[in-house]
């Protein structure tokens, strides 16, 4: 084979990829439980190199209607006091852009344009490759010399009604905080009410 080794980056899940086993739809196709939508998966199904636990500033918020799940759609405002757990995925730049490709409900292609830019480095802390609600990428770090990255809306939290999300998606992002920061039932219901107001 030969050649330098594919491009990585951290990708930062706050939602329901903070489960391996729903991020792993996103990579390798399929369909994770509660959800409506099968995924096709990327071009490269290797499952990510190495995941970590991190906690970002800014805060997590509920809006719009999941074609997915049903109810709100969790989205990410760096912007907002707070924190909100994430959890960090080490996978290949490829990779990145096909699972923000299947977020905004396309297929993943080779020639996607936001590959280029994220092999050249987003050209600030934060870039819009689109218009669409997870197109706006946030820079929120490094971690071992390599981007942390991850993919909200272009609005703020204040700027849009919030939302309910269903008890799928919740379970989803519960299954996440449990994996990748020992989250009891009890410590996600606590800050789902937080997050949720009530």
């Amino acid at each position: 084979m030969g050649g330098m080794p594919p491009s990585l980056l951290w990708y930062v899940s706050y939602g329901s990829n903070m489960s391996r086993r729903r991020l792993g739809c996103y990579l390798a196709g399929g369909r994770p439980p509660g959800s409506a939508v099968s995924c096709v998966g990327a071009r490269d199904r290797t499952m990510p190199a190495a995941d970590h636990a991190v906690t970002l500033p800014g805060s997590l918020y509920f809006a719009g209607e999941s074609r997915t799940w049903g109810g709100g759609v969790a989205f990410y405002d760096h912007d907002s006091p707070g924190s909100t757990p994430a959890r960090a995925y080490l996978i290949t730049i490829g990779q990145f852009v096909d699972v923000a490709a299947q977020e905004m409900h396309r297929p993943p292609r080779p020639d996607d344009p936001l590959e280029q830019v994220l092999r050249e480095g987003l050209p600030g802390d934060r870039y819009a490759a689109g218009p669409g609600e997870y197109e706006t990428l946030i820079d929120v770090g490094r971690r071992e010399g390599r981007p942390m990255l991850t993919f909200t809306a272009p609005h703020g939290m204040a700027d849009v009604p919030h939302t309910r999300p269903s008890p799928a998606y919740l379970a989803m992002l519960a299954e996440g905080l449990r994996e990748g920061h020992g989250w009891d039932a009890e410590q996600s219901s606590a800050y789902f009410a937080r997050v949720t107001g009530g």
